[in-house]
């Protein structure tokens, strides 16, 4: 009879495993022992199998998602439910919103099932050494019920909806940066036509997320920000976000914002002593410049953007530097031209350190032919030359060389030996973030080429633009 039992139950068809449980408690409906013999339903080698219907949904239809599966479970006494449940918590059951202890079948309130994980637990044999003799030391059989559970869309993670819903064998994608209340996604083609129903789980799925945004591939040039669409949720695009210490608030629709930067910011901004003075010659609304000034740096900070100068200016009172930070609407070039070669005399002179930071990657490197003769009388002594920090993309094979090289070229003098490098990030397959430091040569910022002193105004989308569109990591 038992072997013909087991015959039974192998040959049950998984259909969500509703068929298999009905038939387990037609058998056996008061507990899965019967007669001595534990009977095991079949489960799902995955917790969660999503119901064929689900597939190609491109309006989010969240009852669909509602399955009954089985899983493992132990009869516990109430009275060591707590110890039982810390003894065996990489064992148990996670799972949003899935509670790891239920009632009883019996509804006894002497007893409790612990729900454990069809993965990690599949007969007694299952359990650890320490797990098998902390159930001893507590007297809890270590035979195996099994529970119904009822899993719905609320139960699920992101991935998992999406990969139900996402035509199969293409890449399902739940990544996004966060910048504040707004998630920023950058989705490929395949994924469009799902747009909507994606953006609704991502807001679903992570709390404190009101509105869903997607990157699209239109580049407004001028002022280092793009074109992006709603998918779901508030159309609020102010946002307000805490990096460092500093508190930011920016429209983030007309304004660039990268949260992968936080750490660069932070490396660079950490060079920087009380007293310095720091020249942000492409400072956006104030990552690097607000946190100097808030260690006691004096900066002069300058975005081409209108709309970066503006959320500059407030974020500098909103941090209560105001007091600590000049700020310029002016092209790079004109920044350098005008207000950097005005203020660097007086403090080649000092004692105080100078610092130079030009975040625009795509660029950059192109911005250091402005230090060309910048200045005519050179100083005494040149204890106190700027230090530059430049950053650049690079997709060569070195990208340290392939930087090093251009920024040289630009500068017209060599700066191998005389630099260092570092590696920023990976922004996309074959493309680097990098920065050059450097101390800015008295060969080039006395070096009589006055040919670029008063350089002729170039179109406005050469002279300051946003980073390339295949750019992923700007999500």
């Amino acid at each position: 009879m038992l072997r013909l039992l087991s015959r039974v139950f192998a040959s049950i068809p998984i259909e969500g495993n509703r068929k298999a449980a009905a038939a387990h408690r037609s058998i056996c409906p008061a507990a899965s022992v019967c007669s001595g013999f534990a009977v095991n339903p079949i489960m799902e080698p995955k917790l969660y199998r999503a119901p064929p219907e689900v597939r190609g949904m491109t309006s989010l239809d969240k009852e669909a998602f509602t399955q009954t599966i089985t899983v493992p479970a132990l009869r516990v006494p109430t009275g060591v439910l707590n110890k039982v449940v810390k003894s065996l918590r990489k064992a148990t059951i996670q799972r949003p919103g899935v509670p790891r202890v239920v009632q009883d079948k019996e509804e006894s309130s002497d007893f409790r099932l612990v729900l454990l994980d069809p993965h990690r637990v599949s007969s007694p044999s299952s359990f650890s050494e320490a797990e098998a003799e902390a159930l001893r030391s507590f007297s809890v059989a270590e035979e195996l019920q099994y529970y119904e559970l009822r899993l719905t869309y609320h139960n699920l993670k992101s991935e998992e909806v999406l990969e139900a819903v996402l035509p199969q064998g293409q890449d399902v994608t739940s990544g996004f940066s966060r910048v504040g209340h707004i998630a920023h996604m950058n989705l490929r083609d395949h994924q469009l036509p799902y747009k909507n129903l994606i953006g609704q789980v991502i807001m679903d799925k992570n709390p404190g997320v009101t509105c869903v945004v997607n990157k699209t591939n239109m580049i407004d040039s001028t002022y280092r920000n793009f074109k992006m669409e709603m998918l779901a949720g508030e159309e609020n695009m102010v946002a307000k976000v805490k990096e460092n210490g500093a508190t930011y608030e920016f429209d983030f629709s007309h304004v660039y914002w990268n949260p992968r930067l936080s750490t660069e910011h932070q490396r660079v901004v950490q060079l920087v002593k009380r007293g310095d003075t720091v020249f942000d010659v492409f400072a956006g609304v104030g990552p690097f410049a607000v946190p100097a000034a808030r260690s006691g740096a004096n900066c002069l900070a300058n975005d081409l953007n209108p709309e970066s100068h503006r959320w500059l200016q407030h974020n500098c009172k909103l941090n209560k530097v105001e007091k600590k930070v000049r700020t310029f609407n002016l092209d790079g070039r004109a920044f350098i031209r005008g207000p950097v070669r005005q203020e660097l005399p007086a403090l080649l002179e000092g004692k105080a350190s100078v610092h130079v930071v030009m975040n625009l990657p795509a660029l950059a490197l192109d911005f250091l032919d402005a230090f060309r003769g910048l200045l005519h009388q050179q100083p005494c002594c040149d204890e106190n030359l700027p230090t530059v920090h430049c950053y650049g993309f690079s997709k060569d094979d070195n990208p340290e060389a392939d930087v090093t090289e251009r920024a040289s070229h630009s500068l017209g003098f060599p700066l191998k030996d005389r630099c260092s490098v570092h590696f920023v990030r990976n922004v996309a397959p074959n493309k680097d973030m990098m920065c050059v430091s450097f101390t800015l040569p008295k060969e080039v910022l006395f070096s009589g080429d006055h040919e670029h002193t008063e350089p002729s105004a170039e179109p406005a989308p050469k002279r300051q633009k946003c980073e390339e569109a295949t750019d992923s990591t700007q999500s």
